[in-house]
């Protein structure tokens, strides 16, 4: 259950949180975006401060597929389906940027970036379509894609475009130098403090930020959270939680060099991950094959889209063997497109990057660097693609209908399901929701230990579902997700469950 980035990584957990002290400013989340926005403004001078809920690199950035790639599956043609030729350009523009700073950054950090073809493959007819849109809108937004064939693949593709020059990474060591310049230019990062509430202070003129460990103040803050953490700005409703599962496999010397991505559905990730030597040893590539994914707590048995990866890889890699397993939740907007910048519209006080739809490596440096360049008044035009208060959404007001209508639906269902449900007693690696009284009850087994918690998500009320893939608890609502015990893992919740 651990990605393979996190596995041997440290966690520092030293820094104690400077309780009452004030910063120019506070980011939330210690991922790719909030420590590439702190450093951003502590290279200009600001005393800036991380606080990070569990350890750096604990959200989507320590499990994501870590491809930095301007050719991004079929995501022109979802985008080209909603927005217009100069949108797509723009889109195109800020994830170039972004990418980059990004490896500029590498490169002088000394981070180790493996560079790689990014490709798009299809399978079906109805994928060949995507592929030849992907090619045909890459050019028009001034990527040297071609079209190509396949070679490495154990299966047979119909049609691939690939986008050569792109980049693969290990994410921790670049957040851990990320960090550590931070340190060096006067900020710090205290892992370990979740964030439960932002507001005014001192008659408006600072933001206080409540964590559970003490308050601290800011000039602004900016929520780099994966989904904002506050409900000013409706966001829970504008946005959509998808999981994704991952897997890391030993298939001796057949691991692709190239980054594929499939076009058909299931949506299919692969590239390569390299394993260090050990003694005698020598290093070796192992596969990364993701994907398979669906809405936070939507897509019936997490532990069969598991079980889908696994027989997908042993269908075209029958020798391969398991190393390494774990899931990443994503956003996406009503629109497709970010949202980075204020969480209000005219209040530049506490700002927002979310919606970054599983390609944070190039849209969330951008993020970071849209909203950096905002707060310090030397913001571009490319960004205006991404603010979060836009009119290409009231073209999306049909999908954020039928998105909340989903939503109501699902309330619905989750509490008829409590209501109608007599006692249980799960199995190991079992959770269930019944009715006590009158009160729903959620009750699970894991490593033998039982545990008891209100199944209420604590952001708007929903009744949580159980996860048998993960052992947690997650709302189909909004995507917030609570350990077997109850204690928040990630989404708009920022309080743990009740103890019954």
């Amino acid at each position: 259950m651990t990605s393979v980035w996190l596995e041997n990584d440290r966690f520092e957990h030293r820094t104690p949180l400077p309780a009452g002290e004030r910063f120019d400013h506070v980011i939330v989340g210690a991922g790719i975006t909030g420590l590439v926005t702190a450093v951003l403004l502590a290279r200009a001078g600001a005393r800036v401060a991380v606080l990070e809920a569990r350890h750096i690199g604990g959200g989507t950035t320590g499990s994501t597929t870590a491809k930095v790639s301007l050719l991004q599956g079929s995501r022109l043609s979802t985008l080209a389906d909603k927005h217009g030729a100069d949108t797509l350009r723009q889109y195109v523009d800020a994830n170039r940027i972004g990418m980059d700073w990004l490896l500029d950054f590498c490169a002088t950090a000394s981070v180790s970036v493996d560079r790689e073809s990014a490709i798009t493959y299809a399978t079906t007819d109805s994928g060949a379509e995507t592929v030849r849109s992907e090619h045909r809108l890459a050019r028009e937004a001034g990527l040297d894609a071609r079209m190509t064939t396949t070679s490495e693949l154990p299966f047979a593709t119909i049609a691939a475009v690939e986008l050569a020059d792109q980049a693969q990474l290990d994410p921790m060591p670049l957040l851990h130098a990320l960090s550590a310049e931070l340190r060096a230019l006067g900020g710090i990062v205290v892992e370990g403090a979740r964030v439960t509430g932002v507001g005014w202070a001192g008659l408006r003129s600072t933001v206080g930020v409540r964590t559970n460990r003490g308050e601290i103040t800011a000039g602004t803050v900016v929520l780099a959270t994966g989904t904002p953490i506050l409900d000013r700005g409706a966001f829970f409703s504008r946005l959509t939680a998808q999981r994704s599962y991952v897997g890391t496999f030993d298939v001796g010397d057949r691991a692709p060099s190239g980054m594929y991505l499939a076009a058909d559905s299931p949506t299919v990730s692969i590239r390569y991950v390299r394993r260090p030597g050990t003694g005698d040893e020598p290093g070796r590539r192992v596969l990364m094959v993701g994907g398979f994914g669906h809405e936070v707590a939507r897509g019936g048995s997490e532990r069969s889209h598991v079980q889908e990866l696994f027989a997908w890889t042993r269908r075209n890699y029958p020798d391969a063997v398991l190393e390494n397993r774990w899931s990443a939740q994503d956003y996406s907007s009503i629109d497709e497109l970010p949202y980075v910048g204020p969480l209000l519209p005219g209040e530049n006080r506490i700002q927002v990057a979310t919606g970054f739809a599983k390609w944070g490596m190039t849209n969330g440096v951008a993020a970071a660097l849209a909203v950096s360049e905002h707060l310090l008044g030397t913001g571009d035009t490319w960004a205006d693609t991404l603010r979060t208060w836009r009119p290409s959404e009231l073209r999306a007001l049909p999908t954020a209908a039928k998105t909340n209508a989903s939503v109501g639906l699902h309330m619905t269902r989750g509490w008829t399901r409590a209501v109608l449900s007599g006692p249980s007693d799960p199995g190991e690696g079992e959770g269930v929701v019944f009715r006590r009284g009158l009160r729903p009850v959620g009750r699970c087994t894991v490593d033998g230990q039982t545990s008891t918690v209100s199944p209420i998500c604590t952001h708007l009320y929903g009744i949580l579902d159980w996860n048998d893939a993960e052992k947690s608890w997650d709302c189909s609502l909004h995507g917030s997700r609570f350990t077997a015990t109850g204690q928040v893992i990630e989404g708009p919740a920022t309080e743990a469950l009740g103890q019954l």
